[in-house]
């Protein structure tokens, strides 16, 4: 201890210089070895969220789009709930990330809702359909991918009949799979009319979807 210092029970002894010089080494070294652990926890980090965005980017956007119901709107939204689901990749990653954004990208909507209270449903000719990137080019492939599209337009089509509530409703709790009590609390509504609204647009869907033959649900009813 140096003369005028005041100790206290249980302080370290001061150390001679050439140990504080060691202690010093080894905490430099132990910062940059820290500092190198990061950087590869980094890059793992970037790659992991690489390949998660190239596996569901297109399906995240065929949501926002559902959602939004215009193709630069739900490309701002993608963006955005990517952004904010990378920001918590360390925290969602190892739970359900596809989940996770779908309901970053219900909330951003919800509180666009909530400030325009309008919507706009537009063509979707530039709607990605997520199966260019999964299929391969054998005429089977092909086939697949044009059953694809031609599924997804018929979807859109059939969810251009609904209101705006009816869609908002059936996408946030039968695509995105919010519970029917926190629909009802992002858009403000009861839980009855969340049960009400959604019986009547799925019947409303049904009856669109029935009415095309080369619809799913009128090829998962036709005899084989």
């Amino acid at each position: 201890m140096t003369s005028g210092t005041l100790a206290f029970p249980g302080d370290p002894p001061d150390l001679p210089p050439e140990e504080v010089v060691l202690v010093e080494r080894v905490a430099r070294r132990g910062a940059a070895q820290r500092a190198q652990t990061r950087e590869v926890d980094a890059a793992g980090r970037d790659a992991e969220f690489a390949a998660f965005m190239s596996e569901h980017g297109d399906d995240l956007l065929r949501t926002a789009w559902l959602l939004c119901g215009d193709s630069h709107r739900a490309e701002e939204l993608t963006q955005q709930a990517l952004v904010r689901t990378y920001a918590a990749w360390s925290r969602v990653r190892t739970g359900d990330p596809l989940a996770y954004t779908r309901r970053v990208l219900a909330n951003l909507r919800v509180d666009s809702w909530r400030r325009r209270r309008r919507e706009v449903l537009t063509a979707p000719e530039d709607l990605p359909d997520g199966t260019s990137s999964r299929t391969g080019s054998t005429p089977a492939a092909g086939r697949d991918h044009q059953v694809a599209a031609a599924d997804r337009d018929l979807l859109v089509r059939a969810l251009a009949t609904l209101s705006p509530r009816q869609r908002r409703i059936v996408v946030l709790r039968h695509l995105v799979g919010m519970p029917e009590a926190e629909v009802a609390a992002d858009l403000g509504v009861s839980v009855g009319t969340v049960k009400s609204t959604a019986s009547r647009a799925l019947a409303s869907l049904r009856g669109v979807l029935a009415a095309d033959p080369s619809a799913p649900i009128a090829r998962a009813r036709s005899p084989r």
